[in-house]
């Protein structure tokens, strides 16, 4: 299997202040890549940064303004992305909150924002063997998870875990959708499960996954490190040959998503509208 990256490449990875995410960055910096970091939190961002002596960049995904400011600066300074990580998500609270934009949170933050990021990067990402990893969740692919695209924003019904395993079903349909429809310019996508890790993720959950992350099971989660594992194996393997694009992975492996992630009128439909819903739609 081949893992070592090509010289030179540009990877960015977003949520990289911390988790997951800085624990990406910190692996593929050491690999040899050109690591761009993106993060929410100034100063953390900032010391991952320093540590890593890279480029960084602030943007909070619950304002589409911010990640519209985002691509047009990483556009503006690079010529070629070869891997954009799209790491950065939440579990929102007990109450349904809305972001300036109008948006569910949780919608907004783990899909629009993604979804907005990637399309204002495609010129960067058109080079052949560039790839888009997404950090999905197994919550997104149990039989509970849906999509329903008449209600996105989950104006009825709204339960926090609810609205997050739409969010991580969404990431799938969008992986499977942007694989189909950018493999013409050699761009190859995956969806990964990192696992249940020990981080800052829950923290601003609902009262049971505060509870969780912070009880003594908390031990037996995994590190950052080994959560990064898949992403980092998905961004430094081949696709077609150690990974199929529009694929799910945990533990180096294809999982089993939702049956729901099959259904193409679904994935379709969800970009369709997450373009009108971007302001991309023309």
């Amino acid at each position: 299997m081949s893992t070592s990256p090509k010289a030179g490449r540009v990877v960015v990875v977003t949520g990289a202040s911390d988790g997951i995410g800085a624990a990406v960055a910190r692996a593929l910096h050491m690999r040899g890549d050109i690591v761009v970091l993106v993060g929410r939190s100034p100063d953390k961002t900032g010391t991952i940064a320093a540590e890593l002596d890279a480029e960084s960049h602030v943007a909070d995904f619950a304002d589409l303004g911010q990640v519209r400011a985002l691509g047009a600066e990483l556009a503006g300074r690079h010529e070629r992305v070869d891997v954009l990580v799209n790491n950065a998500g939440l579990i929102a609270g007990p109450r349904r909150a809305l972001t300036v934009d109008g948006h569910e949170l949780t919608f907004q933050v783990n899909h629009l924002a993604p979804f907005l990021l990637t399309m204002l990067l495609r010129r960067q990402l058109s080079s052949p063997g560039s790839v888009v990893v997404t950090t999905s969740s197994r919550a997104g692919a149990v039989r509970a998870a849906s999509v329903v695209l008449d209600d996105l924003d989950m104006e009825h019904g709204y339960d926090a875990l609810r609205a997050y395993r739409a969010s991580k079903l969404a990431n799938v349909l969008f992986t499977r959708e942007l694989a189909r429809r950018w493999a013409p310019m050699g761009l190859s996508a995956a969806a990964a499960h990192p696992g249940m890790v020990r981080s800052n993720w829950g923290f601003s959950g609902p009262p049971a996954v505060r509870f969780v992350m912070r009880s003594p099971f908390r031990l037996a989660m995994r590190s950052a490190e080994r959560g990064a594992d898949t992403i980092v194996w998905l961004a430094t393997a081949t696709p077609g040959k150690d990974w199929e694009s529009g694929g799910y992975f945990a533990d180096r492996k294809p999982a089993r998503p939702s049956p729901l992630a099959d259904d193409q009128a679904l994935a379709k439909g969800l970009w369709e509208r997450s373009e009108v819903l971007c302001g991309l739609a023309t």
